[in-house]
């Protein structure tokens, strides 16, 4: 099974807004097709965000809640250990703990901020495979 690094973004994209670039990537999760892997700090992360004053209408929009966000992240992700610094930095500190585990893990990165995906031809350096959708 291929491990996948979701960013928050994706994680918005899939379980919040419905984006349909993310129902490819719903599907293989629901499926079991992907490993989704994912530290504590990422989960935490998650949590803060869903509380963003910007995120919470949104959430009502879409008739889901933070429980159930959370919900999803707890019953698809498996939680491992926070990985060691990689050998490459993003220019954005807050994306570093995606770039680690995918390096740690040589595994599919999921994100559509730009930090890291001008990382891509770098990070193939260490068999992480970086792109914005499934």
């Amino acid at each position: 099974m291929t491990p996948v690094v979701l960013d928050t973004n994706i994680v918005l994209d899939a379980f919040v807004f419905d984006d349909p670039a993310a129902r490819a990537l719903k599907s293989a999760l629901a499926a079991r097709q992907l490993e989704w892997i994912a530290t504590k700090a990422m989960r935490d992360e998650l949590a803060r965000v869903l509380c963003y004053p910007k995120i919470v209408p949104r959430m009502a929009f879409y008739q889901v809640t933070a429980q159930h966000v959370l919900a999803q992240f707890d019953g698809q992700a498996t939680l491992v250990d926070t990985a060691p610094k990689a050998s490459v930095t993003c220019r954005d500190a807050d994306d570093q703990k995606f770039i680690d585990l995918a390096v740690s893990h040589q595994a599919l990165l999921l994100s559509k901020d730009q930090a890291v995906l001008c990382m891509r031809k770098r990070l193939s350096a260490f068999f992480v495979t970086t792109q914005s959708a499934l």
